[in-house]
């Protein structure tokens, strides 16, 4: 595949990243203002550095967009000029919806928007994905790609703003849940390196047994909880402090944080 990345800032480099572990790629043309910030990707094979957005999407076939919100229309308006009918423009911008992106290059492109996480740097991501009509026809070919970096599915658009938060911003508190899990560790007495090491991977054994399984969690915890047992004595104690409803509220905050965002038009 003749791919694009318009903006290789973070999530753009973990994006990169995988699409060249996972030899996804025919050619890959990475675009940034400032080149230093990407030169780690300098002499891959088929990667090409460019702070020419044009030439990028000249020379592929799928466009992903992974730019700030505020430079996205301008992008966009500057491209549309270079669009033709094989181009299929995918976008992991938050709050810009797939209309805007219409009113702007027409309703006749492909357009995808994704929102995968960091995870997709190694190969991991869930990435939830939404079509405008014409990209109904194209769906597949994003679904490929997001499934060469992990899991991906496909949603209503007006679900993204909430799968924002689950899956993109759901990274960083999970690994604030790891955290305070080596954090105990350590106050356990273990070594801060080995402590982190158990929190990571037990905190991978668990969504792997329910991945596998298809259990609700709930019946995993059974298996591990006993009658006066310390495990049930250690979730009553998190429970009681506020755990899930801490967890549950602060994403309903971020969701609320999303719904200000500005160029949203759904």
């Amino acid at each position: 595949m003749k791919i694009a990345i318009i903006g290789t800032g973070n999530l753009g480099k973990s994006i990169a990243k995988g699409l060249i572990t996972s030899n996804a790629i025919t050619t890959l043309y990475l675009t940034k203002r400032n080149l230093d910030a990407i030169q780690e990707f300098e002499g891959y094979q088929n990667v090409y550095l460019t702070s020419d957005n044009a030439e990028a999407v000249k020379q592929s076939d799928i466009i992903i967009f992974a730019v700030q919100p505020a430079h996205f229309e301008t992008i966009l308006k500057n491209i549309k000029p270079l669009l033709t009918e094989k181009h299929v423009l995918i976008s992991t911008i938050t709050g810009f919806s797939i209309s805007k992106m219409e009113g702007i290059v027409g309703q006749g492109q492909f357009i995808i928007r994704a929102m995968p996480n960091t995870a997709i740097a190694v190969g991991k991501s869930i990435t939830c994905l939404c079509k405008n009509e014409k990209g109904s026809e194209r769906i597949k070919i994003a679904e490929a790609i997001f499934n060469r970096l992990g899991t991906s599915i496909v949603i209503p658009e007006n679900q993204m703003q909430a799968a924002t938060v689950v899956c993109a911003s759901g990274i960083a508190f999970w690994m604030r849940l790891i955290r305070a899990t080596t954090q105990a560790a350590i106050q356990l007495g273990f070594e801060a390196e080995t402590a982190q090491e158990l929190a990571m991977h037990t905190c991978e054994g668990a969504a792997s047994l329910l991945i596998a399984t298809g259990n609700h969690p709930e019946q995993e915890i059974d298996k591990v909880t006993t009658p006066k047992g310390c495990t049930i004595e250690g979730l009553n104690e998190m429970e009681h402090k506020g755990l899930s409803s801490s967890l549950i509220q602060g994403m309903v905050t971020s969701f609320n944080k999303i719904n200000t965002i500005k160029t949203e038009q759904l």
